[in-house]
């Protein structure tokens, strides 16, 4: 049988060591990343147990609003976390759980954000059989475009034209710490083209980035001292690169500037790391229902394929 608690403080230290050692965790799941943003959601994170052992077999990364629990509707995914040793007949126990508390608690339905199968350290997806078994509707599909890296498909032409234009132009590009710099020009890009602002402030960025410095990386392109184009990477976990940010400035695509970072980070810096995909993420809007074609165009153009991301809604009856 398995026992559900809400996340505490008390707790914090087990949550953490339990994601540094699972299957499909992601540093966005340590509680220093999750807490940045706790004004803003109200976290309702689960931990499941064995009721004979005690031991911890599970983490769910959840917020609550209303009669509805997220997970994480302030993360791209959430999801259950589980071990190296978690077994399909395990996960439905846990499921049966799941379900069983949130009835208790009054809860009404479940968005539960599966995390995509290129952050898997090694097979997960025992949930997705149990969202199915429970009656789970998949209500949203994004679309995100990955780079294998150990067998990565040639840049297209467009992409090459660009990068030779970047470097004959001076384009040079480094690890910058300036966030502040960076998100700027995230801020005007967005501003000129949707009038929105980014997820995070470059307050926050500077935060994070100081918690989780081996995480969470800036890579500038400059001309001379001036900063054009970047892209914030996290580096979620072992097997995945994320670019979270991407920006460019209007002097930097007058340069070839932005692909000049891609071309570095996809073809010599993450070559040589453990990474095994770069990730460009989602180019779908309206909960997935638009496409931008140009932008994932862009994306596919330095050998980027597709993978999904989808999130299931489940009725608690």
């Amino acid at each position: 049988m398995i026992y559900v608690e809400k996340y505490s403080s008390k707790s914090k230290r087990m949550w953490d060591t339990f994601i540094s050692e699972s299957k499909n965790g992601v540093f966005l799941f340590y509680r220093d990343y999750m807490e940045y943003h706790s004004d803003r959601f109200s976290d309702y994170s689960l931990l499941f147990f064995d009721d004979k052992t005690d031991k911890l077999l599970a983490v769910m990364p959840a917020n609550i609003t209303g009669d509805i629990v997220y997970s994480h509707a302030g993360l791209t995914f959430g999801g259950i976390v589980s071990g190296y040793d978690m077994k399909t007949h395990v996960m439905m126990e846990i499921f049966s759980a799941l379900i069983d508390f949130l009835r208790r608690e009054g809860v009404s339905k479940l968005i539960y954000k599966a995390i995509p199968k290129i952050y898997h350290l090694y097979p997960a997806e025992e949930d997705l059989y149990a969202l199915f078994r429970y009656g789970a509707q998949l209500i949203r599909r994004d679309i995100t475009s990955s780079i294998y890296l150990p067998s990565k498909v040639s840049f297209d032409k467009n992409r090459i034209r660009s990068v030779k234009k970047g470097l004959k132009n001076g384009i040079v590009v480094k690890r910058s710490y300036d966030f502040r710099a960076f998100m700027s020009i995230v801020e005007e890009v967005l501003r000129g083209r949707h009038n929105t602002k980014p997820v995070h402030t470059a307050e926050e960025m500077e935060l994070l980035a100081s918690r989780f410095p081996d995480n969470i990386k800036l890579f500038a392109a400059y001309k001379g001292s001036k900063m054009l184009a970047g892209t914030i990477i996290y580096e979620s976990n072992k097997n995945v690169a994320h670019a979270q940010y991407i920006a460019n400035s209007k002097e930097g695509m007058k340069l070839g500037a932005l692909d000049v970072v891609f071309d570095y980070l996809i073809d010599e810096y993450y070559p040589k790391t453990e990474k095994i995909y770069f990730d460009f993420g989602i180019s779908t809007e309206n909960e997935g229902n638009y496409l931008n074609v140009g932008l994932i165009r862009y994306k596919e153009g330095f050998g980027a394929r597709g993978i999904v991301h989808d999130f299931y809604e489940v009725i608690i009856k």
